[in-house]
Formats: C-alpha cells, structure tokens, sequence
C-alpha cells in the first residue's frame, strides 16, 4: 500500500468562482494577521513565542466576531495555522543551524493560492461513487463544484486541496492505502546519469534530450515581462485592465513552461520504471547545486571576481532541467510499480575510469572521456552513468559503453 495524490480540474459556475476566490482571500488574511501576531509578540511582549495551539483557540472568537471567516470550514482555518506554524518551526530550524533564516513573508491575495481539508467529510465531501459520471466535491462556503474526474481514485481519500493556477482551478486528492501495480519484471538494471547537454543518460549508452523549455520561451517571456514593466511603470498607483492582462500573461506563459516540464518529466521517469527492474541515480543535492557563490573581499574594501554570472547561467540551466522534480517523480513511480531504486554517491562519477577505477581530473574534457592510466575512451555522461550503476552494485548485462 501508498499514498498517492490526484489532480482534478474544477468546473466550477461564475458564482462558485466568486465563492472559492474569497474563500483564498480570507484563509490569506487569517494567514496574515496570525503571522502579524507572532511577530508583535516576539518583538514587544519580552520576545513570547506565540505557537499554534494560542492561535487556534482563537479562532472561535475571530469566527464569533467576523462573519466572513465564519462562513468557511474550520478545519481548513486550523490547516491554514498549521501551515503557518510549519514555516515559523523551518525558520527558527535554519536559524539554529547557523543557515540564512528567511522569515516567513506576508501573502498577497494574487500569492496565496491553496486551501487544505484536512480530513475528507470535515467541511468538504468527495463525490465517491465509483461510476457516476458527474462527479462533485462538495466544499463548505461553496457548494457542489463539479469536477473533470479523467481517471479513477483509488484508495481511502485522507486529505482534500482546492488550488488555483492561473484561472484554472483543481482539487488536490491525498489518498492512503492505494494498491501498488507491481509491473512485470525485466530483468534489466540501470544506471542514469543526469545533466545539462542530455536529460539524462543511461549505463546502456542511451542518451535523451533536454528539451529547455524556458530557453525556447525566452523571448516571448521576455516581451510579456517587458510589457508588464512598462504598464507598471505608467498604472504604478492602481491596477489598470491592461496592467491585469500582462500579469496573467505573464503567468500563462511561466504556467505552460512548468506543465511541460512535468510532462516531460512524468514520461521519461516511466519509461524508465517500465523497463529496468532496478535503476540507480545520483543523490543530488539540487538546493546546493543552485546555491550562489560567495563573495571574495580583497581586504580594500573591494572584491574579487567570482565567477558568479557564469554561477548564473549555469542555475538557470539546472532549474530549467528540474532534476528535482524528476527524482521524485521517479521516486515515487519505482515505489507504486515495485522497483527498487537505489541512490548513490555522485562525487567524481564522471571523473572515474569504469574499467580501472582510476580517478582525477584530467580523465574527462568536456563531454569527452579519456582515462589517463589504461587509455579507456567513451562518452563522459555513458561513463557516468555506468560508474553510478557500479556503485550501486548492479550487474550490468552490456557494459560496452557507446560514445
């Protein structure tokens, strides 16, 4: 059994649109002024620390006195605190650990975009009649939105989301004791390398594309960006229509970007899961790949370079990849079909001879591998992924590597 999660689209009316927005902008403000409250409290009463269990008692009275919030489930309210107390816990977290803090931030209406249930019959009820072909999720406030079901929910629905993407609205399904699908066995295992030049590389020699989806929407993102700077600029005290029209553009086209990136994404991680038995991977630390280089003081009060706009464009391209993303898509994929898939060490993988196990620096030029003991030549990502697959002890049927 596991836990799996389902995205619906909603269908809802122009009255339920109305409805399911103020719904966003109530749980926001509630989210503000808790976040207000334990900011005044830490500042002005001799730093009390107020926690979750001070603002959900609150929340009878702040009902009692604001019909608006009264109006919406409260279990969603005591989620919304729950989500807020998580982020104050994260920061204190860092701030122990001597890492950059980041304070949780104020939400604008336009940045705060989902809404939990934390239990399915507590002020939201999933339609579950199996065959129906109208289904329905019934929320609080709201009412019956109907829903675009496109597959079927399979196991005990635990958790109900409402988010909003762009003008779109979905209904987020967090499902437990979901049956695996174990797939037939391969009798294949494999090794795979991610990267910048391919998406990944397999210890097969197979070599599939990046397809740069941000990169092949530059310009016309860049267009968008610079009409939504210039109507900013000339609407800079209210919000004009034609200010409104850029920002949505802007977010269709960032939108469009992420839904291909999860596509591509999704299909890549399952044809690998439907092909190997076993697959190893990198264990990438994404968060630190991506992190900017640190200033050099020259001790006159200026700095030495840092390579940090070359850093940039490098960033740029690996979030692009989303290797993240991937790996957990793959993750969770090899989990619902039975595969075992097996983490390792990523240092020097590219760096490595496959076939002597010598190691430096010299050994790879570019995306040209030549080992510099034995003489070894490949491709340096196939070599990557062929030392990734030995370091996770797999047996290889073909090692032949293909350059």
């Amino acid at each position: 059994m596991v836990r799996r999660s389902f995205k619906f689209l909603l269908r809802p009316t122009a009255k339920q649109t109305q409805a399911l927005s103020a719904m966003l902008r109530d749980h926001c403000a509630l989210y503000n002024a808790a976040l207000q409250e334990r900011r005044d409290a830490y500042r002005h009463v001799s730093r009390t620390t107020v926690r979750y269990g001070d603002q959900s008692a609150q929340l009878k009275d702040i009902r009692g006195f604001d019909p608006d919030q009264a109006r919406w489930s409260f279990s969603s309210q005591q989620a919304t605190l729950r989500w807020l107390d998580r982020a104050m816990r994260a920061f204190f977290r860092r701030v122990r650990a001597g890492r950059t803090p980041g304070h949780p931030r104020f939400r604008s209406a336009a940045r705060f975009d989902t809404v939990e249930f934390p239990r399915d019959g507590d002020g939201c009820r999933w339609d579950s009649t199996p065959h129906d072909p109208v289904t329905c999720v019934r929320l609080q406030g709201v009412g019956h939105v109907r829903v675009h079901r496109h597959r079927p929910v399979r196991g005990r629905v635990k958790t109900v989301s409402v988010k909003r993407e762009g003008n779109r609205w979905f209904v987020v399904l967090s499902c437990d004791d979901v049956p695996s699908a174990p797939l037939p066995p391969t009798d294949r295992q494999v090794g795979v390398d991610v990267g910048v030049t391919h998406f990944l590389t397999t210890s097969d020699g197979v070599h599939v594309a990046n397809p740069r989806y941000l990169r092949a929407t530059a310009d016309r993102l860049a267009d968008a960006q610079r009409t939504l700077a210039r109507f900013g600029r000339v609407h800079r005290d209210r919000r004009s229509r034609r200010h409104r029209a850029a920002v949505a553009k802007v977010a269709a086209l960032h939108g469009k970007v992420r839904r291909q990136r999860l596509d591509h994404a999704h299909k890549t991680a399952l044809h690998l899961v439907r092909t190997a038995d076993v697959i190893a991977h990198e264990a990438l630390t994404v968060a630190n790949m991506v992190r900017r280089p640190s200033p050099r003081p020259a001790g006159d009060g200026s700095f030495e370079p840092n390579r940090a706009a070359a850093k940039a464009g490098l960033n740029k391209a690996i979030l692009d990849t989303g290797w993240r993303m991937f790996l957990g898509i793959l993750a969770h994929k090899a989990a619902c079909a039975g595969r075992e898939l097996i983490p390792v060490n990523p240092a020097d993988t590219s760096r490595t001879c496959p076939e002597c196990r010598h190691t430096a620096k010299a050994n790879r030029h570019g995306e040209d591998f030549r080992c510099v003991s034995c003489g070894h030549t490949g491709h340096a990502d196939v070599v990557g992924a062929r030392n990734i697959a030995h370091r996770a002890g797999l047996v290889l049927r073909d090692t032949t590597p293909v350059a």
